[in-house]
This record gives structure tokens, C-alpha cells and sequence, in this order.
């Protein structure tokens, strides 16, 4: 089976380029030229648009920033794709997006399969990130082989629309854990513990989670880079309280956590790392929360 993969980012460059060291058959398409010499080593082809990475494919993965570019890249492949190909959408969209996109590419005889991903781009780039499918079973076993190829543990959620559901959910989760996890090392360096103990006793401790053991690190480093940004947390928790609305459930530390965010991209602007919310805490108590031995990013 051959693939196209259109979206060469932070995430989707090291999820096309497990696809390609895993010998799947693939091109691959960014508007950012760079991105070709990475998948020309690895001996994928390359498009020079997204018409072309689909002409020749029985499948198309997509790993765009935003619903409106998903949109605007679907308009683009429709009328090249052969009949019968399939999408596999993933970026993070809401569910209603999805469902109106699906719909869009259906009708036009396309099969349809989200698939999410979450664990952050370290994971990703090792092949090891959790993948999120939702659509019918039999397009999840299809495609199965490249699923894994690009992510360690796959969870297919049900139809259509339940993978952004559950996506969303998880990202809620971190960006809460990270604004907890900046008071919590704020709180252990004002009160003179040693920073690098600190967070040894954190990660061993019940109050731990993921985002203090990979995030946290790059917030002790300085670097704050974990590659995603503070529009794209934004756009997120917006869904996160779209969902609170639609459900009839309260998401009250979301919404502190949505307003911490807003203040956050105000402060250092939207293409800000996610983690400098930390750096919120630090420019207004004049305190930095620097350690020695943590790394400038994730590996």
C-alpha cells in the first residue's frame, strides 16, 4: 500500500519519517522545501504540492496546525485522489470539524479514519507516541501496519468523531498539569529546596504526572522548547470548553487554565513554547527556576 503525507511540522516530519524507516511506500509534501533533503536520505519521494503527493496513493495522512488549513489541504487532494483512497486525518481537529470534513470526503467516495496522536513530539520521534483512531473497524485494521509503524500504543475509540473527543481530553489534562506543575516548582524554589532533588522527589511521588517528568525538565533547563505552542494550547482548551458546554459539565480548572493561557500568549505571544505559562510565575516574582542537569529538549 502506498501513502502521502502532507504536513512535514514538528509532529508530522517525525511521524512520515516512521513511516519511511519502515519501508511503507510513501511521498511526502510541506510547503516548506526544507522539509525535502530529511525524506530524500530516508528514500521517500517527494511532491510539490499536495495534488501530486495523492495522485498516485491509496491513502492520505495529514498533520496540519488548524481545521481551516485541513480544510483548505481536503479541497486541494479531493479532485486528485483515486477512487476508493482513503484519509487519515491527523491533526488535532474539534469533532465537529472532523464530522463535517469526513462528510465532505465521503461523499467524494473517500474512506475516513482520525487518528490523533498524543505523548509529545519526543515520542513521536522515536515511534513511540499513542495513537487515537476513530472511524469503522475495518479502516483501522487496513491500515494498522502504518498506524504502528509511527506509534507505540494504538486505541481505536470508536466512530468517527470519539478520537477528537478524547484527544482533546488529554490535552486538557496537560496544560492543567503544566500550570500546576510551574506552582509547584515555584513553590519548591521560594522555598530553598534544591531544584534538581525537588523534582526527583516529585516524579517519585504521588502528586507526579507526565507533564512534570518531560515538561517539567525543559522548564528547570530554561529552554521551555517542547515544540508546541501557545495558540495551538489555546485552540485546544477552546475545544475542551466547547465540549464542557455541549456535555453539561463544568470545567472549572480548565477555564482558570484557559484564562492562564490567554494571559500567557498576551505576555510572550502566541508562537511561545506552551511551557513558558511557567515563566508567567517567574517574571512576576523575579524568580527564575533554573537547575543544572536538565536537557535543552526531549529525546
Amino acid at each position: 500500500m502506498r501513502y502521502g503525507f502532507i504536513g512535514l511540522g514538528n509532529l508530522g516530519g517525525h511521524l512520515a519519517a516512521s513511516l519511511a524507516r519502515a519501508g511503507i511506500a510513501l511521498v511526502v509534501h510541506d510547503r516548506d522545501p526544507a522539509a525535502r533533503a530529511r525524506f530524500d536520505a530516508l528514500g521517500a519521494g517527494w511532491a510539490d504540492s499536495p495534488e501530486a503527493a495523492v495522485a498516485e496513493v491509496d491513502a492520505v495522512i495529514t498533520c496540519l496546525p488548524s481545521p481551516a488549513i485541513s480544510e483548505a489541504v481536503l479541497a486541494q487532494i479531493l479532485p486528485a485522489m483515486k477512487p476508493g483512497a482513503d484519509w487519515i486525518e491527523m491533526s488535532t481537529l474539534g469533532r465537529e470539524d472532523m464530522l463535517r470534513l469526513a462528510l465532505r470526503a465521503q461523499a467524494a467516495g473517500m474512506g475516513v479514519l482520525e487518528c490523533p496522536v498524543t505523548g509529545g513530539v519526543h515520542l513521536a520521534a522515536r515511534g513511540e507516541i499513542t495513537l487515537l483512531a476513530g472511524g469503522d473497524a475495518e479502516l483501522v485494521e487496513r491500515h494498522r501496519p502504518a498506524l504502528q509503524a509511527m506509534g507505540g500504543r494504538l486505541f481505536h475509540m470508536g466512530p468517527l468523531g470519539s478520537a477528537a473527543v478524547i484527544k482533546v481530553i488529554t490535552n486538557m489534562l496537560a496544560f492543567i498539569h503544566l500550570v500546576a506543575d510551574a506552582e509547584a516548582l515555584m513553590l519548591a524554589k521560594r522555598g530553598g529546596l534544591d531544584m534538581k532533588t525537588a523534582w526527583e522527589a516529585i516524579a517519585a511521588s504521588s502528586g507526579n504526572s507526565f507533564v512534570p517528568e518531560t515538561e517539567g525538565q525543559l522548564i528547570l533547563n530554561g529552554s521551555y522548547d517542547i515544540a508546541f505552542t501557545m495558540d495551538l494550547a489555546l485552540k485546544d482548551l477552546g475545544f475542551a470548553m466547547g465540549f464542557g458546554r455541549e456535555f453539561g459539565v463544568p470545567l472549572d480548572l480548565a477555564s482558570a487554565t484557559e484564562q492562564t493561557f490567554l494571559r500567557g500568549r498576551a505576555a510572550y505571544g502566541g508562537g511561545a513554547q506552551s511551557t513558558q505559562i511557567a515563566k508567567l510565575l517567574e517574571d512576576l516574582l523575579g524568580t527564575d527556576l533554573r537547575a543544572e542537569g536538565f536537557p535543552a529538549r526531549l529525546e
